[in-house]
């Protein structure tokens, strides 16, 4: 009896191991990509047979993932739209939204540029082409070089809606694939201005004030920074198993403390 009793309990452990082990397959947005990989990696350090994959491809990429079923868990950097919701009800998905952290989006120059305050009303001159030199905004009398996020992506959907208004970006912007690619554009170019979250500034770029306000943790939560949103992650329906296990660490204090150490604002206050 003991013998049985010993077997019963070695057979329900293994059970239960098996049923944590798997994959979690996680896609979408660029701007949300330092999060879930910060997450990923100690998420995995603390449950070995449990492999989660993740990669970008832009917010609207993950969202349509979703709706495929291809993916366990969508990133985005905006909320679904009313045309995906509707796709998604064809293919009888279920989009959950869980929201995962809080972003400022951050107008950037080359770190040389003497600009460090600019409005919403000269952002979206810049970006409409209706302002096109920096001498007209009190710098060098060098023509601004104009770096945006391509369509498809969730920043540029926030910037378009916060900033521009929903008139379009003049055609001779330069769209860029991912918040990456904007940062790398703008270091590297000193009559260059883009946006990015706030967690890609780094000391090669200049974040400037938006209307006098700075972006930080506290005018994020507070509201008085203009260029804001929340970050995202999608499920079909409730989220089960290793997928909900993941997304319950990323919204505990230490999935919040990784969220903040890769330059994000927590979703409360961690002190």
């Amino acid at each position: 009896m003991k013998n049985l009793m010993i077997t019963a309990v070695l057979i329900a452990v293994t059970m239960f191991g098996s049923a944590m082990a798997g994959n979690v397959v996680i896609t979408g947005s660029t701007t949300v990509l330092p999060i879930a990989q910060a997450a990923a990696e100690e998420f995995m350090k603390a449950n070995p047979t449990v492999n989660v994959s993740v990669s970008g491809g832009g917010s609207g990429f993950g969202i349509k993932a979703i709706i495929d079923q291809t993916c366990d868990i969508a990133t985005s950097s905006r909320f679904v739209s009313q045309n995906e919701i509707g796709m998604a009800c064809q293919n009888n998905v279920l989009m959950v939204p869980h929201q995962v952290a809080l972003d400022c989006v951050v107008p950037i120059v080359h770190k040389n540029n003497p600009i460090n305050d600019i409005s919403l009303d000269q952002l979206k001159g810049i970006y409409t082409g209706n302002i096109t030199n920096w001498k007209e905004l009190g710098g060098p009398d060098q023509r601004i070089v104009v770096a945006s996020r391509d369509t498809s992506s969730g920043t540029y959907e926030v910037w378009s809606e916060l900033v521009l208004k929903k008139e379009r970006v003049f055609p001779r912007a330069l769209l860029q694939a991912s918040s990456g690619a904007v940062a790398q554009l703008v270091a590297g170019n000193p009559h260059a201005i883009g946006y990015v979250g706030i967690g890609y500034l780094n000391e090669d770029l200049k974040g400037l004030t938006v209307n006098g306000v700075k972006a930080t943790v506290d005018s994020t939560l507070d509201g008085s920074y203009p260029v804001s949103r929340s970050l995202f992650m999608f499920t079909n329906g409730w989220p089960t198993g290793n997928a909900l296990r993941f997304l319950n660490f990323l919204g505990s204090p230490q999935g919040q403390a990784l969220a903040e150490r890769e330059g994000f604002v927590p979703i409360y206050k961690l002190n």
